[in-house]
């Protein structure tokens, strides 16, 4: 794969700002499947062991660019630090101050949370200054959502613009499998695509 991965970068006292996909169902502020949180637990591994800090960054659900408490990602802090057997920290804000204290007070090893990126607006229109407030958080970018891989957002398009970026676990194994299939195909073969939105299945 010609794309750099985590492996390829010395992380040690790194700040690692990475984007996952915690865009996970729930229930009355319960999760119901949590299965997207253990996906990334690879890569989230992998960069605390190299002695480096992690800052997290995900969306849940379609808040429209406001704060809903429904679509708060704070379970998921919980649920991530229950599976990590580490306390994962959690800001209730997206950008500024608090979250600019909570990044410089992280130690190494340690892994913070940021409230939900869609939570502001600028997040889905790849809005380059909420794209820079990030990378100022740190020195590497890590891109392991591959379920957003697909949209030019400011956590993952416009964090790479300033700082360098890399793909995670997950995200590898993805691209290894679909090139794969798209490059040198066992033959015959099938194509099934499949999508949850109707407007999207009927343009597939």
């Amino acid at each position: 794969m010609e794309k750099m991965t985590i492996k390829d970068l010395n992380l040690k006292g790194k700040k690692v700002i990475m984007r996952v996909d915690f865009n996970v169902p729930m229930k009355d502020g319960v999760i119901t499947n949590d299965k997207r949180i253990k996906a990334a637990l690879p890569t989230i591994k992998h960069v605390l062991n190299e002695g480096a800090k992690v800052i997290l960054l995900s969306h849940l659900g379609r808040p429209k660019g406001e704060p809903k408490p429904e679509f708060s990602l704070k379970p998921v802090a919980e649920r991530l630090g229950e599976l990590l057997n580490q306390e994962v920290k959690f800001v209730p804000e997206v950008v500024g101050e608090n979250v600019k204290k909570a990044v410089e007070e992280l130690n190494e090893g340690e892994v913070l949370l940021l409230e939900n990126t869609r939570y502001m607006k600028g997040e889905t229109k790849n809005d380059p200054e909420l794209a820079k407030q990030w990378a100022e958080l740190a020195d590497i970018h890590v891109n392991d959502a591959f379920g957003t891989a697909h949209r030019a957002h400011a956590s993952n398009v416009g964090v790479a613009q300033f700082i360098p970026s890399v793909a995670g676990f997950l995200m590898e194994k993805e691209i290894k499998f679909l090139s794969k299939a798209t490059a040198n195909p066992e033959k015959p073969y099938v194509v099934i695509l499949g999508e949850l939105k109707f407007l999207i299945k009927l343009e597939l």
